[in-house]
């Protein structure tokens, strides 16, 4: 699981009605507790309800309850913003399909909204109207916000963007870091709009004790600036956040004491050793038998050289945890382990067959239709991470097993990245470039974020390797390159040239997925899938593909004889004077 987060927090808001009838706006936060506050973190949301809109209120309410209800129960391994985003596009077009229900001319259910969520040390803020979200560091106000509003002249303005106004409304999204001692202040217009920022960030510096009386202060206050509308704010002091106390966090993080090195016989934790599988500098994995079920097993131990290792017990353990929130009859199960372990380590289960790379090498030159049989079963795989928003970053043959029946299976995700658990703070440095060095696509050795599209160059190295009976697409120069220029200089190489029954269309979807720029191959897997099993005519000419590639050797005695043939009309004259 996560670390556990020490984000300590507190919290005030007040809100009246004012001089109107009813109190249209709305506003509300959630604090977890447990693993859900470290996935999840805190969030608070206010809402104006339009009182022109004939249910100005109820779209208030349906805005911030549906969002402090449906944020949390997204899935823990998506990005703050993904989570957050969903949730509000849900919660905009049931206020717009509600909206034109209403047949008279008033507008129905539209409301501005500022949201703000407090994940590890970082506040990610959602926003559309003219609602406002500020933070508040050593006495300034920062907005956070921009308002949605256009004027028609000094007097009147009217909204140009709020949450059920149109059917796909655009959300502004910002992320800013916190530190111990700020602020993060929510309001509406009409507090805002009659206080200034240096009177709201002195009345919040004078009630930080006591942040409910504060925001009753802001309040009272521009109520007696004439403010003429609802008056709705709250505020969140920071008093904690993750900090860098490396020990405790990676006390908590190796709990359970790393298993020796284990011999066939022995035993642990109730689990019988029957083989060691393989052994490399960072885990051994054994096969493993109950000893009450007789049900055998894959054991993933850690390796005791990176006992003092904080980053890479977190990757392991985070291992097990990606396993257990990821299904997909291509992917490994993870298995529960019975009783209360007593050392660290996890079970998966076991795949009988041979490794991919294995199977490359029976089959030099296997039948087009098994090839893309065994990629479509990848890319099921893969689409069941990524609906998790988890990257698998070290495909690659010997990461695939193959059972006699032809069924594929992915095995260890010890180099998976979590967007969302890569948001959590923690005191030391997570390695940043993981995966091998012959399969990972070009942007993580540019230093630039890693996408679904990412995977899929890795897959289409693979596809490529087993089409052309193993060989690297690029060549060895490819593991070289460390920089555009040398990427850029990369030059593929058809697969029909290692075997010859592979056709145009083939290489022209593998060249594609295998573009160098990110933005250049498939945007789906799909896209790619479709390519493999029906011919595009976009790649069924094979002649605009460059003579340099499709016969190196004719190229160059074509570009020698006609060298040969300048020099000779360049001597031409030489040979013909007296």
């Amino acid at each position: 699981m996560p670390l556990s987060s020490e984000l300590r927090v507190r919290y005030g808001q007040a809100t009246e009605a004012g001089r109107k009838q009813r109190n249209e706006d709305c506003l509300g936060i959630r604090i977890p507790e447990g693993e859900l506050l470290a996935n999840k973190g805190i969030a608070l949301i206010i809402a104006d309800g339009v009182s022109a809109a004939e249910a100005g209120r109820e779209a208030s309410e349906i805005c911030v309850q549906g969002f402090l209800a449906d944020y949390f129960s997204t899935p823990d391994p998506w990005q703050v913003k993904t989570s957050a985003h969903r949730v509000l596009a849900s919660i905009n077009r049931w206020l717009y399909s509600k909206g034109q229900a209403i047949t008279d001319e008033r507008r129905g259910y539209v409301c501005p909204m500022s949201a703000v969520v407090v994940k590890s040390r970082t506040a990610h803020v959602f926003h559309v109207g003219d609602t406002r979200a500020y933070r508040l560091r050593d006495g300034a106000l920062e907005p956070l916000t921009q308002d949605h509003r256009a004027w028609v002249d000094p007097q009147r303005q009217y909204l140009t963007r709020a949450m059920g106004m149109h059917l796909n409304q655009e959300i502004d999204y910002r992320r800013v870091s916190l530190e111990t001692g700020d602020a993060l202040f929510l309001s509406t217009d009409g507090v805002h709009d009659y206080l200034g920022d240096t009177a709201i960030a002195a009345l919040l510096a004078a009630g930080r004790d006591d942040p409910d009386l504060a925001c009753q202060n802001i309040v009272t206050q521009a109520a007696a600036r004439d403010s003429p509308d609802n008056l709705s704010c709250q505020v969140l002091w920071i008093d904690g956040l993750p900090s860098a106390r490396a020990r405790e966090q990676y006390d908590e993080l190796r709990r359970l004491p790393f298993p020796p090195l284990l011999q066939p016989g022995a035993v642990l934790d109730g689990y019988v050793v029957e083989q060691l599988f393989r052994e490399n500098p960072r885990s051994q994995l054994y096969l493993v038998k109950d000893s009450g079920t007789g049900e055998r097993a894959v054991m993933k131990t850690p390796s005791p050289a990176c006992s003092d290792d904080a980053a890479y017990i977190e990757r392991f353990i985070m291992e097990e945890w990606i396993g257990r929130r990821v299904a997909s009859p291509h992917l490994v199960q993870i298995l529960e382990k019975k009783g209360k372990p007593a050392f660290l380590f996890y079970l998966m289960e076991h795949v009988e067959g041979i490794s991919l790379r294995e199977w490359i090498a029976g089959h030099p030159r296997p039948e087009i239709g098994r090839v893309v049989e065994i990629i479509r079963q990848l890319i099921d795989g893969l689409r069941a991470l990524h609906r998790k928003e988890t990257l698998h970053q070290d495909l690659k043959p010997d990461n695939i097993l193959v059972r006699p029946d032809g069924h594929v299976v992915i095995v260890d995700f010890g180099s998976a990245f979590i967007a969302g658990i890569d948001e959590t703070y923690v005191p030391f440095e997570r390695a940043a470039l993981l995966g091998t060095m012959h399969y990972s696509a070009p942007e993580y050795r540019l230093g630039r974020r890693p996408t679904p599209r990412s995977d899929l160059f890795s897959l289409a190295v693979i596809a490529y390797e087993m089409f052309s009976g193993g060989r690297p697409p690029f060549g060895e120069q490819f593991a070289r390159a460390e920089t555009l220029r040398h990427f850029s200089s990369l030059l593929y190489t058809p697969a029909a040239r290692h075997n010859p029954l592979v056709p145009a269309w083939i290489d022209g979807a593998l060249r594609k997925a295998l573009q160098i720029d990110p933005a250049l191959r498939y945007e789906v897997f799909s896209e790619f899938l479709a390519d493999l099993q029906r011919p595009n005519p976009a790649f069924l000419a094979p002649a605009e593909m460059p003579l340099m590639e499709r016969n190196p050797v004719l190229f160059w005695k074509s570009l020698a004889g006609g060298l040969a043939l300048v020099v000779a009309l360049l001597l031409w004259p030489l040979f013909r004077a007296p």
